[in-house]
Parts: structure tokens; C-alpha cells; sequence
């Protein structure tokens, strides 16, 4: 990022390619939809390369690419809210159609169980909060540590351990059948 910083265009396609997969991933696992995950992921790099001169290597990159998307992801979620009430029906639809690929040791049987189970997992993480789904994201999902989270959403270190605990404390509710 550094480089990229001092003017490095190579060096913005290093950047891309090393870090695009992770972040679609994670914007993915927020809003529940490919295409606006991969929309909001050009969004973050573009603003990546539109605030590079203002880069400051206080801490590790992801955590200040992640703080980006975290936010977009947040934003997006406030903004579809309203939206959501009108079309839930067809997001229900649309959701259960994500490409899954089947491990090929498993019956039918046992792979639409864990479809079942995977399904019911997303649905309770996307029942959560907004800025719990998102800790519960970065801490489970793209193993980052309490301060790289923190500054991600823009709190304490202890902010970041409550919104966990209380997560992970309703996760625990929520899917407690399936223990």
C-alpha cells in the first residue's frame, strides 16, 4: 500500500488481486447477495485508490481496507432496511439459490441436511444486529484480532468483546436445537 501510495500502479493490481477474493467474501457474508457484494468490493477499491494518498500505516492495511468495507456493508444494509419489508419474499426466493458445491462422499440425504443447517446458520447470522453480524464476520470468518476489529467499526476493544459475546450469546439461542 505504501507503494501504491507513492504513485505505484502495479502496485494497486497486487493489491486487487491478493485482497478482492477476501473482501467479496466478507461483504458477502453482510448483505447475502454476490452482485452487490462484488459492487460494494469495486466501491472499496475505488475508494482505496481515490484516498491512497492519505494513507496512513498506523495499522495493517486490511484493517483499513476492512474498516472501508465494514462500513459500505453497514451503509448498504441501513439503506436496503426500509426495502426489505416489500420484498422479503423475493429475497427468500433469491437467497436459497446461492451455488453450493457438494462433497461428493455425502448421500443426498446427508447434503440436504447440511444445506439445511448451513441455511439456518446464515439466516440466524443475518437476523443479528448489523454491527454484531459484522464483528461476528471479521472475528469468525476472516480471523481478525479484537483491535483490527475495533478499529474496523470504529470502537473499543471492549465494545468489540461485548458485541461478540452478545452475538455469539444469541447465536447459541437461536441454533441451540441443532447441538
Amino acid at each position: 500500500m505504501l507503494l501504491v501510495r507513492d504513485g505505484d500502479q502495479a502496485g494497486f493490481g497486487l493489491l486487487l488481486e491478493r485482497y478482492r477474493g477476501s473482501v467479496i467474501h466478507f461483504l458477502y457474508r453482510m448483505v447475502q447477495n454476490q452482485a452487490v457484494a462484488e459492487e460494494l468490493a469495486q466501491e472499496v477499491f475505488l475508494r482505496v485508490y481515490r484516498f491512497r494518498e492519505t494513507y496512513q500505516p498506523t495499522a495493517k492495511f486490511t484493517t483499513w481496507l476492512f474498516r472501508i468495507a465494514t462500513h459500505l456493508g453497514l451503509n448498504w444494509i441501513r439503506d436496503r432496511r426500509h426495502e426489505k419489508l416489500q420484498d422479503s419474499l423475493d429475497e427468500e426466493s433469491s437467497d436459497g439459490a446461492a451455488i453450493q458445491l457438494a462433497d461428493r462422499n455425502k448421500t443426498v440425504e446427508q447434503e440436504l441436511l447440511y444445506q439445511a443447517k448451513l441455511r439456518e446458520v446464515r439466516q440466524a447470522i443475518e437476523g443479528l444486529p448489523a454491527k454484531q453480524r459484522a464483528a461476528v464476520l471479521m472475528h469468525k470468518y476472516e480471523e481478525m484480532e479484537y483491535a483490527e476489529i475495533a478499529k474496523a467499526l470504529s470502537c473499543s476493544e471492549s465494545a468489540v468483546k461485548s458485541l461478540l459475546f452478545r452475538a455469539y450469546e444469541s447465536l447459541r439461542g437461536r441454533l441451540a436445537h441443532m447441538a
